[in-house]
C-alpha cells in the first residue's frame, strides 16, 4: 500500500504534504492561538489541518519504511537513512501532539465562545499555552527529517 504508485515509488511524493502540511498547521495554530480576532476564519484551518498534518506524516513514514526495504532489502540502511528514519519517527509524535492540542483549542474556544461549554478560562489558556509551545519540536524536527532526508539522496557521503 506504501510502496508504489504506477511502479514509481510513493515515498518521494508522500513527503511533500508532510512537508508543506505540518508547517501550515504550525502556522494556522500560532494565528489561532495568538490572534483571537482571526478565530472565526481559522477555526476549520485548524481542525482541518490537525487531522491531514499527522496523517501526512504518518503516510509519509510507513512508505519510507517500504522503500528502505525495497532499496536495501535486509543490507543494513546507511546511517543517513537511519538518521532520517528517527527524526521521522519522532516527527510523527510531535505532529500528532500538536494536532491533539490544536483540536482541543478549537474545541474549548468555540464551545467557550457559543456558551456550550462551561470550562474554566484558565484550562483553555493552559492548552492555549501547550499548543503554542508544540510548535517548537514540530517545526524542528519537519525541518531536521526533511534536511537529512534531502542529504541521504543528495548528498549521501561516503
Amino acid at each position: 500500500m506504501f510502496d508504489t504508485i504506477h511502479g514509481l515509488p510513493v515515498h518521494p511524493l508522500l513527503v511533500h504534504a508532510a512537508v508543506v502540511l505540518v508547517p501550515l498547521l504550525i502556522l494556522v495554530t500560532l494565528g489561532y492561538a495568538l490572534v483571537p480576532r482571526l478565530r472565526p476564519r481559522l477555526d476549520w484551518a485548524v481542525v482541518g489541518l490537525a487531522v491531514a498534518a499527522p496523517v501526512a506524516v504518518f503516510a509519509a513514514r510507513q512508505s519510507g519504511l517500504a522503500f528502505g526495504k525495497r532499496l536495501f532489502g535486509d543490507r543494513a540502511w546507511p546511517a543517513g537513512v537511519m538518521r532520517h528514519e528517527a527524526y521521522a519517527k519522532k516527527l510523527f509524535w510531535f505532529a500528532l501532539v500538536l494536532g491533539v492540542l490544536a483540536l482541543l483549542l478549537v474545541a474549548l474556544a468555540e464551545g467557550r465562545r457559543r456558551g456550550r461549554l462551561k470550562v474554566p478560562a484558565a484550562l483553555t489558556m493552559l492548552v492555549l499555552i501547550l499548543a503554542v509551545a508544540s510548535v517548537v519540536p514540530a517545526g524542528i524536527y519537519v525541518y531536521l527529517t526533511g534536511d537529512s532526508g534531502a542529504t541521504a539522496v543528495w548528498n549521501p557521503g561516503p
